[in-house]
């Protein structure tokens, strides 16, 4: 079974958006939402994600400053799956969005989505938001 690729988006309110750039790419930031550990090879290229006693690598494949980053897991079969962070300020009142794009089967897309909020919930009780 394929699996489905699906957006979510999230108001951050008055987050910066170096604050947010520094969650979605950064070690420090992604290691206080994200995972328990985040650590980079010394190559820079393989970023290794930790949670608890599990570890997965990922690769940005793509990435652009300030705006979004692309990470694709390297031990995921499906080559065009990936997650991506993309960052948004909305015109009207200034406020950021975080809009997230990742691939799940399709009776995981709930628990994906559920986890991904609450994800973000602890990002956003970080930046205080």
């Amino acid at each position: 079974m394929s699996k489905e690729k699906f957006h979510i988006e999230f108001l951050m309110g008055n987050a910066t958006l170096s604050s947010l750039w520094r969650m979605i790419s950064q070690i420090d930031g992604l290691s206080e939402w994200f995972a328990d550990d985040v650590s980079m090879n010394e190559a820079e290229t393989v970023y290794t994600f930790t949670w608890g006693k599990i570890s997965n690598k990922a690769v940005i494949v793509y990435q652009k400053s300030q705006s979004s980053i692309r990470y694709r897991w390297i031990d995921e079969e499906e080559e065009n799956s990936y997650f991506e962070f993309m960052l948004h300020k909305l015109d009207l009142s200034g406020d950021m969005t975080l809009e997230i794009t990742d691939f799940a089967e399709p009776d995981e897309k709930g628990d994906s989505i559920a986890l991904w909020e609450s994800q973000v919930e602890e990002m956003k009780r970080r930046l205080g938001v």
